[in-house]
């Protein structure tokens, strides 16, 4: 071996000692057994294993197990079964070693969660690692045999996110995709928040490349002026704490990019007017012989003496915690130069929860018995489980709207207090309760006035359900009802109802063709089904089951004909699937659509424009958007918007469909977009917005909308633009007339 080798051979050795190293000292530093032999076997282990096998960023491979196994240990705070697990968690995925190896080294239960790992695996860098919504399945299924599973996915997807900058832009797009649209909310469901946020920005970074280094050259502006203002505000408050003798420190917590970016997007408004930025939490050690909850409101009590607190905006997660577990009590005071600040308090214990989530929420249960919103949301998942979308897609939908629902309390008639997702009708509740409760609810009584089934329910109400036995569900529930539960319990209610049409509707139409001596034999089933105008068997025998075909005719068209050789001419078609399908699917005449290289970045010039690619309808992008393409199944590419919620799902489960797209210099086509423009409504003020946009830019208008109300008004200016670079300047050039306090861009 050359000399100059085997000094980079030693390096690297070097590197991962110091790594190891750097874990054993994270474990051993916790409150864990110290079974750091099982540990250090683990590692030499799959150290040996991966011998030879590089990251695509040049690594040695173990980094990525070691980097997943300091994440399990030190920012979840799980112990040796999970440490273990992690550092061995691609070891029967990309070697020879199989799980029953694993189980005579290591025992059964690190082998079983090692399993479970590699079931859902495919690698999220691999070739086939679009089909997230499967896998997810597969997560889910897994979490019911052991919930550390789900934990040590989301370490391994955090570090792959942080390792992101390596793969190609359009792979970028798919895993930043599939994190925001499910690991980011998982990892919010199950307490995770400081990792849920980092997966969030991450993903925002790799999608938004340019908007995400804007936003934090604002807040870096900004710096100096919030440790000024945060060293003021929090003076009087550290005096106080510490002269009721309180063991205490003090946090103070930024807004991430994302989140920033977010509250501009949703609430269209600039980053000047984003004034929660800054948020502050205080983290106490409680005494002896008083209550956690009752020391959070005395630290409240305290604070308020010295602060004015703002009366709508308290939150108190101590009385009743959230679904994952989070308790702590917010408040929003009035600080120095009148900025409104959030302090949230929390018990050493609370913080510990709030930061490493559900490992933590097991480690501090006081019983087996004790059941928790969080075990709840577990046997919620079980039961999707056992009766889940036949459509990967549709199973993630149901599955996501028990993610990141935010809660609200509802009362019982005994007075009994129950959490339920926001949005919850009085259908959900019922379900919530019980499933014949749901099936047989023919209304509600809420604050003891009745209301319908579609009733959305508000925080503090007091719900009473009334049932009869002759109700039965009906199929417009399914669009009122909002949570996974209802959902789920619905669809399989009507999955069953429908089964039985179908197997009905066949028997039927094989009656009346036995009483002219057929029987139901492909030719035969051609034409019946050319007839009534459908392509599937399953919808014909749904709708003769409904009674909704005039069945007699069958004997009609089946008269013999006097010839019979253009049977042979027909084609069968495709039996059951989704009823909705009344053509196939067309395909070009050679069958083989010139095919698109996904890994070359394309450019969008306006002569290829309806040609190689076209503008998806969902979103309408436009030239300076970011975007990204996805190649369909007659190889031309839809340009979608990054932040696009189709794309998201694309990104989640078609990923290698994904391509990276560039706009060129677009001057030709023109695009409609909307601005929004608000201000003082003050005489000459539209005419000074049209010299701006008409005369200034020769932009045309295409319709315009203003309200007023008390002296403001807001307008909406469709307006016909090149790309992103034109709203630019005339935002830039409309907020310079002294009238108008903003002007954005409406995103669809």
């Amino acid at each position: 071996m050359p000399e100059e080798t085997k000094l980079i051979q030693i390096s690297e050795d070097e590197l991962i000692q110091i790594e190891f190293d750097a874990l054993l000292n994270d474990y051993l530093n916790s409150n864990h057994r110290k079974k750091v032999e099982l540990i250090t076997k683990a590692f030499n282990f799959a150290n040996t294993a991966h011998k030879g096998i590089r990251r695509r960023d040049g690594q040695p491979y173990i980094m990525h197990p070691l980097a997943v196994a300091r994440i399990v240990s030190t920012e979840i705070g799980m112990g040796s079964t999970s440490i273990c697990a992690a550092l061995l968690h691609d070891v029967v995925e990309d070697t020879d070693y199989t799980v029953e190896d694993i189980e005579n080294l290591f025992g059964a239960k690190i082998a079983q969660i090692v399993n479970g790992l590699t079931k859902i695996s495919g690698g999220v860098f691999a070739v086939e690692a679009s089909k997230q919504a499967e896998n997810m399945r597969r997560l889910l299924l897994t979490m019911s045999e052991d919930i550390r599973v789900i934990l040590i996915k989301i370490a391994d997807r955090l570090h792959n996110m942080r390792t992101l900058g390596s793969m190609p832009a359009a792979k970028q797009y798919k895993i930043a995709g599939e994190t925001q649209f499910i690991y980011a909310p998982l990892a919010h469901r199950l307490g995770l928040f400081r990792i849920k946020t980092e997966l969030e920005n991450l993903s925002f970074k790799y999608e938004h490349p340019d908007t995400f280094k804007q936003i934090e050259d604002l807040l870096a502006v900004d710096k100096d002026k919030r440790d000024t203002f945060y060293k003021e505000f929090t003076a009087p408050i550290k005096q106080k704490l510490s002269e009721m003798g309180y063991d205490f420190f003090l946090k103070e917590r930024i807004k991430s990019v994302y989140s920033v970016w977010n509250k501009m997007n949703i609430r269209n408004i600039p980053f000047e007017e984003v004034y929660d930025i800054l948020a502050l939490r205080i983290i106490f050690t409680p005494r002896e012989g008083i209550s956690e909850k009752d020391q959070c409101w005395m630290l409240y009590s305290a604070i308020t003496n010295i602060y004015r607190p703002h009366p709508e905006r308290i939150r108190d997660w101590v009385s009743t915690p959230k679904a994952n577990g989070y308790e702590a009590l917010h408040v929003t005071v009035m600080g120095q130069g009148g900025k409104w600040v959030e302090i949230q308090i929390r018990s050493d214990r609370m913080n510990d929860i709030a930061e490493k989530g559900l490992a933590a929420h097991w480690k501090y249960k006081s019983s087996e018995s004790e059941v928790s919103e969080l075990d709840k949301w577990m046997k919620t998942i079980k039961e999707i489980l056992e009766n889940p979308e036949p459509n990967a897609i549709d199973f993630i939908d149901t599955f996501k709207l028990n993610l990141f629902a935010s809660e609200i309390f509802v009362f019982t008639p005994k007075g009994e207090i129950k959490t339920i997702a926001h949005g919850s009708t009085a259908l959900d509740f019922a379900f919530s309760l019980h499933s014949d409760l749901g099936m047989h609810c023919i209304g509600a009584k809420v604050n003891h006035k009745l209301v319908p089934l579609s009733y959305k329910l508000n925080s503090g109400d007091q719900i009473e359900i009334l049932t009869s036995k002759k109700q039965t569900p009906q199929p417009e529930w399914i669009e009122f009802v909002s949570t996974a539960r209802a959902k789920t319990k619905l669809k399989t209610h009507f999955k069953k109802e429908e089964k039985n049409l179908i197997i009905d509707g066949q028997k039927k139409i094989e009656e009346i063709l036995a009483t002219i001596h057929l029987k139901p034999e492909n030719e035969i089933m051609v034409r019946i089904l050319n007839h009534y105008n459908y392509n599937q068997r399953n919808a014909l025998y749904l709708q003769a089951g409904k009674n909704a075909l005039n069945l007699d005719e069958i004997k009609l068209i089946l008269k013999p004909k006097s010839t019979s050789v253009f049977g042979k001419f027909l084609k069968i078609p495709f039996v059951g699937g989704n009823s909705d399908n009344k053509k196939p699917q067309t395909v070009p005449i050679d069958g083989n659509p010139a095919k698109i290289d996904r890994k070359k970045t394309i450019i969008l010039t306006e002569e290829n424009a309806g040609i190689t690619y076209k503008f998806a309808p969902c979103c309408h992008p436009i030239p300076g958007d970011d975007v990204l393409g996805f190649v369909d199944e007659t190889e031309t590419i839809n340009i979608h918007k990054r932040q696009c919620k189709i794309a998201a799902k694309l990104k989640s489960n078609f990923g290698e469909r994904l391509v990276s797209a560039e706009w060129a210099t677009h001057k030709a086509l023109v695009f409609e977009e909307i601005l929004e423009i608000k201000g003082i409504d003050k005489k000459g003020v539209l005419i000074e917005i049209l010299k701006v946009i008409s005369e200034g830019y020769n932009v045309n208008i295409s319709k315009i909308n203003i309200e007023t109300n008390d002296g403001i008004f807001t307008g909406r200016f469709n307006i016909f633009v090149h790309d992103t670079e034109d709203i630019k300047n005339l935002t830039i050039n409309i907020n310079k007339i002294k009238e108008i306090s903003s002007t954005q861009r409406i995103q669809i």
